[in-house]
């Protein structure tokens, strides 16, 4: 892990923290912040409240960095990154951490593993207009991550949308590589 990323303090633990951790892209990113803030309008009676981190130190930061910078926020339950496969694809799906799979680290590791036969997923992609959805439901704990997961699993691009949003599908997403 890095040795040090900044401490994130939010106002608000109803809005979503989404962190830039991919700087290569300007006009997809500001694509992200104008598809995030057009996620609620129309007919939903509330505000499109997002915490965003843009800064230069999650630069590269992986899932399991931001995980553990995250996790010191005791009231969060998600966090989304827009990373490389955010910028590449033209659906721009976030990368959603579930910081809730660490409430089952006090049970045995045995019968947790005999309990459930595998480790809960821990991330899944969050189209943005779907990304209050997830939050809020996970907020409240009226969905858990899985279930989330596997409404991914049900997409053609592997990506959570919101069912209120008119279905497409810009086609598969990027890779992550060199």
């Amino acid at each position: 892990m890095r040795t040090e990323l900044p401490e994130i303090v939010r106002a608000d633990e109803w809005a979503p923290l989404v962190i830039r951790t991919d700087y290569t892209d300007d006009a997809a990113w500001g694509e992200v912040v104008a598809a995030l803030a057009r996620a609620v309008e129309g007919e939903r009676a509330w505000e499109a409240a997002v915490h965003f981190v843009e800064d230069r130190r999650w630069d590269g930061v992986t899932g399991d960095e931001a995980l553990a910078a995250a996790a010191r926020d005791e009231e969060l339950s998600v966090v989304f990154l827009a990373d490389e496969v955010t910028m590449r694809s033209p659906l721009r799906p976030l990368l959603a951490l579930d910081l809730g799979a660490d409430d089952d680290e006090d049970l045995d590791p045995v019968y947790y593993q005999e309990l459930i036969g595998s480790p809960p997923p821990r991330e899944v992609r969050v189209a943005p207009d779907a990304v209050h959805m997830v939050h809020g439901n996970l907020q409240l704990a009226n969905v858990d991550f899985a279930e989330f997961v596997e409404d991914a699993a049900a997409d053609p691009d592997g990506v959570v949308r919101d069912v209120t949003a008119a279905p497409a599908s810009p086609g598969p997403l990027p890779h992550p590589g060199p």
